[in-house]
């Protein structure tokens, strides 16, 4: 993928300059090593990340940092200046308000805060926020960007506010934000307490292990295909400004995934049903991407058989 040239003066040996927010993490190490492959110049800013060795990939300066705390962000943060950022940072939980639901709410609405006032825009061309499909809340399926959203929890809350502050700050001062708002995301490198490498794991270990009665309808898109999604915005300035799903636009219950992972692992025993429902949780949750592939030219390439495949073969080394 070619993208935009840009004056590449005054930088080390003149590379694109990217920033990624949580480069340590899932989604975010795929996306540092899309920028290492291109040749860019890479930063990564994570919580505790200097005491994660082991997450980390040559040729990446990394620095350590809370981003709800603005101190530690502007020492990480120095002068560096950043054509591209990636905030890929924080974490998906479903606690209530009322059960430390105001720390979920800081970590991902004023880390964003922090980061945007404390950002150096004199060369700022791109900045991508990830959001979450909990935005939605209940309603109605396929979810569109243009449907007003509905949190029913802090995440989704915290998700919303971010999305409606990069919003505003575009139109107040043109500031270049697009939001990715994510679907439910897979592949190699996933944690094991994630949904999908939980299912593989236990198949292939031919276990039994409690789900719920598996009735929701999800939408399912590969690591891959998300990555690619996020370096078409750079590429894309009339992006700037909107919210765009990304996924796979294909429902599919998780009763279906899940025996769909038995049969790639020949093993695992599902006990259907012992799993209750989350409070208000969504029972259809599955993406309308008519503006990813106007705006973007992005559809996904990576069907759930060959995405789940490729994760059994990764979990398995």
């Amino acid at each position: 993928m070619e993208l935009n040239p840009i004056n590449t003066s005054n930088k080390v040996d003149n590379k694109i300059r990217v920033l990624i927010l949580g480069g340590n993490g899932f989604i975010g190490k795929h996306v540092v090593s899309k920028a290492l492959d291109l040749e860019w110049q890479v930063t990564s800013i994570g919580l505790n990340l200097l005491n994660k060795r082991a997450d980390q990939a040559k040729n990446v300066i990394y620095k350590a940092a809370d981003m709800t705390n603005p101190v530690q962000l502007r020492k990480a943060l120095g002068s560096a200046k950043f054509e591209y950022v990636i905030n890929c940072a924080g974490y998906i939980d479903h606690t209530l308000f009322s059960k430390s639901g105001r720390k979920i709410v800081e970590s991902h609405f004023m880390g964003l805060v922090n980061l945007v006032e404390l950002l150096d825009r004199s060369v700022l061309r791109s900045f991508i926020n990830l959001g979450s499909s909990d935005e939605y809340g209940n309603i109605d399926a396929p979810q569109a960007e243009s449907q007003r959203e509905e949190p029913n929890s802090p995440y989704s809350m915290g998700k919303v506010a971010s999305t409606h502050f990069l919003q505003m700050l575009y139109r107040t001062e043109d500031f270049p934000a697009t939001t990715l708002r994510l679907f439910l995301t897979y592949g190699p490198w996933q944690g094991g307490d994630r949904f999908i490498p939980q299912m593989i794991s236990g198949c292939l270990k031919d276990s039994k292990f409690p789900v719920s009665k598996g009735e929701q309808i999800r939408d399912f898109c590969f690591i891959e295909d998300v990555v690619n999604a996020i370096f078409l915005v750079f590429n894309t300035p009339k992006s700037h400004g909107e919210v765009i799903n990304i996924a796979s636009g294909i429902p599919i219950s998780i009763k279906k995934v899940i025996e769909t992972v038995q049969d790639l692992t020949g093993g695992g025993h599902p006990n259907f049903g012992a799993v209750p429902y989350r409070p208000k949780e969504n029972m259809s949750l599955y993406a309308d991407i008519n503006k990813a592939s106007t705006l973007l030219n992005w559809q996904p390439a990576v069907s759930l058989d060959e995405g789940l495949f490729r994760t059994m073969q990764w979990l398995k080394v």
